[in-house]
């Protein structure tokens, strides 16, 4: 039989976010296209300081990459993407597992605000009016906060970084397909500590 999950409430999950956030700064967006990748992909970034990483589902490699990051990384933080439907919205209020649900606008953050979500993902974020529009939208939703990702990269990260209502950013030039095609994981670690000391 089967023993019910404990509860978690929102606070709980928001307070999880929050520290997960402070500790990653960046989130690196990994969409794995060959199974050999998974680990030295996810070595090369934790080598260059980035633990906490969102491996999306948009390939057919991406539950598989998160199974084997389970059991071969345990100390990384390996989340998932990306929630496509109200349902899984939805589904997420009543897990454990903390959700930071994806958005564009205004009215987005309402709905999710409606289920009690303080955090969300603002993706795309450049096209979404990237650093005014998450000062803006601060004052009507003065809870919030934001993990912007979609067209952030070096030559933005301190600005939006440098918002209160910025929590991390996540972004994936530092996964540029060519050098991870190549098996050019050097690369990779070596613009990941990069991206990590424009922070400093």
């Amino acid at each position: 039989m089967n023993s019910p999950q404990p509860t978690v409430s929102m606070a709980d999950k928001v307070a999880l976010i929050d520290s997960l956030c402070a500790k990653a700064r960046i989130l690196p967006v990994i969409t794995i296209a060959r199974e050999q990748d998974i680990l030295p992909l996810a070595d090369a970034l934790a080598a260059g300081g980035l633990t906490a990483l969102e491996v999306t589902l948009r390939s057919e490699f991406g539950l598989k990459a998160i199974q084997v990051l389970r059991e071969q990384r345990p100390e990384l933080c390996t989340g998932a993407g990306t929630v496509l439907n109200r349902h899984m919205l939805e589904a997420s209020v009543h897990s454990p597992i903390p959700l930071l649900p994806g958005i564009s606008n205004a009215s987005g953050i309402m709905e999710g605000y409606g289920l009690g979500y303080r955090r969300f993902k603002l993706f795309p974020a450049e096209v979404s009016g990237g650093v005014a529009a998450i000062k803006a939208l601060g004052g009507p939703f003065g809870e919030v906060k934001f993990c912007p990702t979609g067209g952030v990269g070096p030559a933005n990260i301190k600005s939006y970084m440098a918002l209160k209502n910025v929590m991390c950013v996540g972004g994936s030039w530092m996964l540029d397909p060519e050098w991870v095609k190549n098996g050019d994981w050097a690369r990779i670690q070596e613009v990941t500590a990069q991206a990590l000391a424009l922070l400093d």
